[in-house]
């Protein structure tokens, strides 16, 4: 991994407009992913995932509006034009959408599909060339030039996958998101697709940034995880250091939610993620935490650098200075005497 990032986000705060009032659907995130890197990023639904990834790449819609810095070659995105910014989608930046077949156009045939993004980007390439190109980025994904002519009904959903994949990497991105690659698809066909993915990052070079509920699919082929919830990340690490040890209370209570061979009784974390209109004060998470203290309701978490590099958005964690042992300032501890008495 390069040690200069690919792209730097800097307190991006992505929000739709609604009759209800604003949805903070991303509120402060800040990360950097690196040349050859994989960063997981992992949350319930609702919590803001794909519009980090589209809030990056500035494909948000009407009526949604987005602050901050994303930092790409010297440049910021947010605010940049929408001319300049699809100059650097494909060549530059590219995404993976999820459930491919409501991304293809039905009435065309794949070559057509590859012909209009190369066309897009590369005018200047021959027929030939564009065919040469396509051909090769399709039988990297495991796709035989028999099936360059055919439709997209005529795939399997792994295989409109691969078509997906091999769509964005046709122009050589710098840096890929990859919004749910794997929803839906079988256990082989997802190993495929993962299978894939390591080799854009050993033999590319090219920082992803993996979007997926699948925590095991992180603990397999990401480097790094982000875990968001609520629009904000709530921790932030090297993966093996995560799973082992996970240091914010949602990331413990996501790992125990997951089912594998050794599992002997199902666990859920209780309720739901908060309405983006109205969070909860202070902690979001503070609603359904096992570990929720007196502070967690009252003032907004500071995030703080733990020894092995992470990151976490977590009063458990301090500073020593805002938060004494026992996890309560002494005027907290009266306030809890008092209730307690009562």
């Amino acid at each position: 991994m390069s040690a200069e990032p690919v792209v730097s986000v800097r307190d991006l705060r992505v929000y739709y407009g609604t009759p209800r009032g604003a949805v903070r659907a991303v509120d402060g995130v800040s990360l950097d992913i690196g040349a050859g890197e994989v960063l997981g990023l992992v949350g319930e639904s609702g919590c803001g995932k794909s519009t980090l990834g589209r809030g990056i790449l500035g494909l948000l819609p009407e009526g949604a509006v987005s602050d901050g810095q994303v930092l790409y070659d010297g440049r910021n995105l947010v605010g940049m034009s929408v001319k300049a910014l699809r100059r650097l989608r494909g060549p530059d930046l590219g995404l993976i959408f999820q459930e491919p077949m409501t991304r293809l156009n039905p009435l065309m045939r794949i070559e057509d599909h590859f012909r209009e993004t190369l066309d897009q980007h590369e005018p200047g390439l021959t027929d030939k060339e564009v065919r040469k190109r396509s051909l090769e980025t399709l039988g990297r994904m495991g796709i035989p030039p028999t099936r360059y002519r055919q439709y997209p009904h005529e795939f399997s959903g792994g295989m409109r996958q691969r078509i997906m994949i091999a769509l964005a990497l046709v122009l050589r991105p710098k840096l890929l998101i990859a919004d749910e690659p794997t929803t839906a698809l079988d256990v082989i066909v997802e190993a495929q697709i993962l299978s894939i993915l390591a080799d854009l990052r050993d033999n590319f070079g090219t920082a992803l940034l993996l979007i997926t509920h699948n925590l095991g699919i992180v603990a397999e082929a990401c480097d790094r995880v982000a875990v968001m919830y609520a629009g904000k990340i709530a921790e932030e690490g090297d993966a093996r250091d995560v799973f082992a040890e996970p240091a914010h209370p949602y990331t413990r209570e996501l790992l125990r939610s997951t089912i594998s061979l050794d599992t002997t009784e199902l666990h859920s974390i209780p309720g739901a993620p908060p309405d983006l209109i109205d969070p909860p004060p202070a902690c979001r998470f503070h609603p359904r935490c096992p570990d929720a203290m007196v502070v967690c309701a009252t003032k907004d978490p500071v995030e703080l650098a733990l020894d092995d590099g992470r990151r976490v958005l977590c009063w458990l964690h301090g500073p020593e200075q805002a938060i004494p042992a026992g996890g309560t300032t002494p005027l907290e501890r009266e306030e809890i005497a008092v209730a307690d008495e009562a």
